[in-house]
């Protein structure tokens, strides 16, 4: 089986590694790995990385991220999404008052570079243990402020009045531009805390991966080893990386562990390229270039 990457479209109710566990299937390899953790109610884009692909992933993971979400202000839930406990709703004249003005307003608290607390239910890791473990073991889990980048956040639809039990609540539609590590459900909980409504997302769906678009995306559904599509190790990262074409001794410097000539080199992560064969990805140190990794000789088949 090839080496690359796969970009799949991950339907609802998956799990990141559902889709993992999936793929080895399919592609008749263990070595399966993904990008990006989507959560079970998100859908869209994954990376995964099949065979040598598994080892551009550490590469990828820090891309930025494109999200298409549907956000509900008037309550806000536990899991600052749509599938946890409702913790909290606002009267419903606070609600009714909302304009797109107002929410507007708060929105632009929340874009450009600013200080972000994951949700509690995040997988990030307190005391060796996953965030949402403790919280769903009971445990009242704060987690530190990081910074994050939203560089776009639009809303795109009208608002829309819905009755969800005695309670009036507000959805909309909005597109995200943010920075790898940015967490949707948290921006929803802040808009509401914001407007002091309370909110959480109810929707999301990731449509970009750095230059990897939903569009390229394959269907689970119906995949077989014969229709399954690997992009190539080049072609993996000849949109995402710097290129830095090798020679001969180069890369037989590189397989021995030396470290090559930087020269018109501008970026700090780059990939070295021999013809359409991707050999190693590199780090700009100095005027030199070291080998990150170095992939064998049969991980372009």
């Amino acid at each position: 089986m090839a080496s690359g990457l796969v970009l799949i479209d991950k339907p609802k109710g998956w799990t990141s590694h559902d889709v993992v566990a999936k793929m080895r299937g399919i592609a008749g390899t263990r070595r399966v790995g993904h990008a990006g953790t989507l959560d079970p109610m998100a859908t869209g884009l994954l990376l995964l990385g099949v065979n040598a692909g598994t080892k551009l992933l550490t590469f990828l993971v820090g891309a930025t991220k494109t999200y298409e979400a549907t956000i509900r202000l008037g309550a806000s839930t536990i899991t600052d999404d749509a599938e946890g406990e409702v913790t909290s709703t606002a009267d419903g004249s606070q609600v009714d008052a909302l304009t797109l003005e107002k929410i507007e307003s708060a929105l632009n608290v929340l874009r450009g570079e600013i200080m972000q607390v994951p949700s509690s239910v995040s997988a990030i890791k307190v005391d060796g243990e996953r965030a949402y473990a403790r919280v769903r073991g009971g445990d009242e889990v704060k987690l530190a402020a990081r910074p994050v980048t939203v560089s776009r956040f639009e809303i795109t639809s009208p608002l829309r009045l819905v009755s969800v039990g005695d309670s009036l609540l507000i959805d909309f539609d909005a597109i995200i531009d943010c920075s790898s590590g940015t967490y949707i459900r948290a921006l929803a909980r802040d808009l509401g805390r914001e407007l002091s409504v309370g909110g959480h997302l109810t929707a999301l769906r990731r449509t970009r991966i750095g230059t990897y678009k939903i569009e390229d995306a394959q269907q689970l559904d119906g995949l077989s080893s014969t229709s399954l599509s690997i992009t190539s190790m080049f072609d993996a990262v000849k949109e995402s990386f710097e290129m830095r074409e090798l020679s001969d001794q180069e890369v037989i410097d590189l397989r021995h562990g030396k470290r090559i000539s930087a020269i018109d080199c501008v970026g700090k992560e780059i990939a070295g390229v021999k013809g359409q064969r991707l050999i190693a990805m590199l780090e700009k140190a100095d005027s030199q270039l070291k080998s990150t990794v170095v992939f064998v000789e049969d991980s372009h088949d």
